[in-house]
């Protein structure tokens, strides 16, 4: 069986780590046991240091958007080229807290940066690779970042604005409409009709991929 790449996305306290947790116990029963988790940005040495840069910034250099973008990439790439790909080749399954829909959502709709521009960078970056099943937790930005202070002091990007999530979530929604390989999942509800709702959107996934 070939190795795939799933990937988890929302904004801050949508509950990403428990639905890493039900998606692993899942392809557990699916006798799929050969996993590899990754997380964005970071993940390989060097992009561990780029997510240090980019959550807490560097005293006295503001990280200008562009530049957050640039290393967002840089990240990424160390990561595809030298975790997630040879994963993949030794047909192993890929969990992945976050991927290109972020830089997407958070950079193109939170941050408002060119949608051409960041349609090259995305090309000549990723060259066309993406995940096989995306599931977006949604959730608003009011409960998410409700959720998210509760769990200890917010990092650079948790600090911006409410609009600036707003324009996030609006983008998530969009890209998703667009695309069929992201599965949007309502993350507002209660724990139990969460899980439930993962469960049911990748057993049917992996049922129409002749995998269950």
């Amino acid at each position: 069986m070939l190795g795939k790449f799933i990937v988890i996305e929302g904004l801050e306290g949508a509950g990403k780590t428990t639905a890493i947790q039900t998606i692993t116990r899942v392809l557990n029963q699916n006798k799929i046991n050969q996993l590899v988790y990754t997380r964005e940005p970071g993940g390989t040495p060097i992009a561990e240091i780029l997510r240090d840069i980019i959550k807490n910034g560097v005293a006295g250099d503001p990280l200008t958007n562009k530049a957050e973008l640039l290393i967002f990439y840089a990240a990424r790439i160390q990561l595809i080229d030298n975790v997630i790909k040879p994963a993949l080749s030794a047909n192993k399954w890929v969990i992945g807290d976050r991927h290109d829909l972020s830089t997407q959502a958070y950079q193109g709709g939170g941050r408002k940066i060119d949608p051409h521009f960041m349609a090259m960078l995305r090309e000549n970056v990723l060259d066309g690779f993406k995940p096989d099943l995306t599931l977006y937790m949604d959730i608003t930005p009011e409960l998410g970042l409700k959720r998210a202070k509760a769990r200890g002091q917010l990092d650079r990007i948790e600090q911006e604005s409410l609009d600036f999530f707003n324009r996030i979530r609006c983008q998530y929604l969009d890209l998703a409409r667009q695309d069929s390989s992201i599965i949007t999942i309502d993350a507002s509800k209660s724990l139990e009709k969460v899980t439930k709702a993962i469960e049911d959107a990748l057993n049917t996934w992996l049922n129409s991929n002749g995998i269950n």
